[in-house]
């Protein structure tokens, strides 16, 4: 069976457009033809890359994210499965690799390089340079995710570079993780090895770091949004560039993804041609992924795009097969098993108290939009003998209870989630994934907390007596349920905590990362509260 497909045709290799046609035969890409009779539209291009994205953040296992991502034109993403790989190590990558293997989809997966991401939160599993030269050997992963241990890089640890060594034996890429680094900090890091960085927040930062030979992946995900600040980099460096999600909750992908970002840039201007390599040859000559150019000869691994101005996807070919259509996949549903580690019990609000031991408090400033945040010295507020939240300044009490083993929460205070009631929680929390939780009141925080434990794993609503959740049962961090059920779901929720007071455009993913200790300045892991600037724990009381 072939197929013709007729219009302007993206030629990312040799870097021009024309007019013409494309003949698919038996999955691979065969004539390509030049004429100028055929009308300018549709644009047929090559699939497009998420160039990193870890797939456990769209609360979807591989091949339900693959159901969503190829209607808007993805076919193969640069994925890191280091979120699974805290909870079940390897065994937990291989479920994801197996999974994707179901799918006609191209997941190109990572050997996690810091599991546990740090010594100062309680994780499921660790993932050893041995593993990662097993995975390696296997095939199971190609290339080293991100080596967000930066200390460990410029203090040359001997467990994180042993895990450099591997990849470099293997010959595979090595991915960055830097927030924030600069001058001779960052030379030392890419000298290491290091190929890219997915985490600049400036133009500055991120010309240091290809000035010392890094690839700059601009991130736009659900809650880490950096293209407003970065996107000049594609008129300045656009060979040096590709475009990420990072992290994308199960309604933003429904709603589109790289391709957005490939639009967005088109409208700001910028050349289309560099635009698009960006979203495809970059990140595969990059990634030494197998996926088709649009040459002869190569598999048939494109769309059809209704214009550059509007970048919707008309049709998804992967391997010569059409996968979506007008915004519907052709890709089957995997019946898939659940896989967990999850021992958490519940708690009572007496677990939550806070003995008054200063009247000023250490709080985290939220940054929306932002991984980052702020320290903030603010005015406990006392109630007999107890520091409690202050909704009046927005100075809420956060939690996090490891999952992991039956212990006490650890508790942090934090401003600008904007709750005027009630609480939420999750278990998509990370690096580690224990459950963390933010409210206005000791009993909806513990509510929020114990409606995840109860489900093993998800996503929770507690207002008033009413608690709302979000099941997800694998590894408690994903559901294998319909993703357009999941996303519908996911979207209520949202809509709930907001309903609450908070105006955070994400505000699920952003409480994910209040436990993220590797990003500044302050966060909070399930053994207290955590400054990332000096990486080490601190107290919650300032005076």
């Amino acid at each position: 069976m072939s197929v013709i497909l007729e219009g302007t045709v993206f030629d990312v290799v040799a870097g021009k457009t024309f007019r013409g046609r494309i003949k698919i035969e038996d999955g691979l890409i065969g004539p390509v033809e030049e004429d100028a009779s055929v009308p300018p539209q549709p644009v047929i291009m090559p699939g497009l890359v998420d160039a990193h994205v870890h797939i456990e953040s769209s609360m979807l296992i591989p091949s339900e994210f693959a159901r969503l991502a190829t209607p808007h034109g993805t076919v193969a993403t640069v994925s890191d499965p280091h979120e699974i790989a805290n909870i079940l190590g390897v065994e937990g990558v291989r479920y994801m690799v197996e999974n994707g293997r179901q799918t006609p989809f191209k997941f190109c997966f990572g050997a996690p390089s810091c599991v546990p991401a740090t010594a100062f939160e309680t994780a499921g599993a660790e993932v050893t340079s041995e593993d990662i030269r097993e995975m390696f050997k296997s095939g199971l992963t190609s290339y080293l995710s991100e080596m967000m241990n930066f200390p460990g890089v410029l203090n040359a640890d001997s467990a994180v570079m042993s895990k450099i060594a591997v990849a470099k034996e293997f010959g595979v890429p090595i991915d960055g993780h830097a927030p924030g680094l600069r001058g001779d900090a960052v030379r030392r890091y890419a000298k290491a090895g290091i190929t890219t960085d997915h985490e600049c927040f400036s133009i500055e930062e991120a010309s240091d770091k290809i000035a010392c030979d890094m690839n700059i992946i601009i991130r736009e995900g659900s809650a880490a949004r950096n293209f407003d600040a970065l996107h000049r980099l594609i008129g300045l460096y656009p060979e040096r560039c590709m475009f990420c999600s990072d992290d994308k909750h199960p309604d933003s992908l429904v709603a589109g993804h790289i391709n957005e970002i490939v639009r967005r840039a088109i409208e700001l201007g910028y050349n289309p041609m560099n635009v698009v390599r960006m979203a495809t040859l970059n990140p595969a000559l990059h990634y030494k992924l197998p996926i088709g150019l649009l040459r002869t000869g190569d598999t048939a691994d494109c769309i059809v795009v209704e214009s550059l101005e509007t970048m919707r996807v008309m049709q998804t070919y992967i391997d010569g097969k059409l996968v979506a259509e007008n915004g519907q996949t052709y890709i089957e549903r995997v019946q898939a098993t659940e896989i967990n580690n999850f021992s958490a019990q519940e708690i009572t609000p007496e677990q939550i108290e806070v003995p008054a031991q200063g009247s000023v408090l250490r709080v985290i400033e939220v940054l929306d939009g932002q991984l980052i945040t702020n320290e903030l010295l603010l005015p406990a507020r006392i109630e007999n003998g107890y520091v409690v939240g202050d909704t009046e300044n927005d100075v809420l009490k956060l939690a996090v209870l490891n999952r992991y083993s039956v212990n006490s929460p650890a508790i942090a205070f934090i401003r600008n989630f904007g709750l005027k009631r009630g609480s939420i929680a999750s278990s998509v929390a990370h690096d580690s994934h224990n459950i963390i939780a933010v409210g206005t009141n000791d009993d909806e925080i513990c509510a929020a907390i114990n409606a995840i434990v109860k489900t093993k794993g998800g996503i929770s609503v507690a207002d008033n007596g009413r608690i709302d959740v979000l099941p997800l049962p694998v590894a408690g961090i994903m559901s294998a349920e319909d993703g357009q059920e999941v996303a519908r779901r996911y979207a209520f929720l949202d809509n709930r905590a907001k309903q609450l007071g908070t105006e955070l455009g994400a505000p699920f993913m952003t409480l994910s990362f209040m436990a993220l200790l590797v990003i500044p300045a302050l966060k909070l892991s399930d053994r207290g509260l955590f400054d990332c600037t000096k990486f080490d724990f601190t107290g919650i009381f300032a005076e």
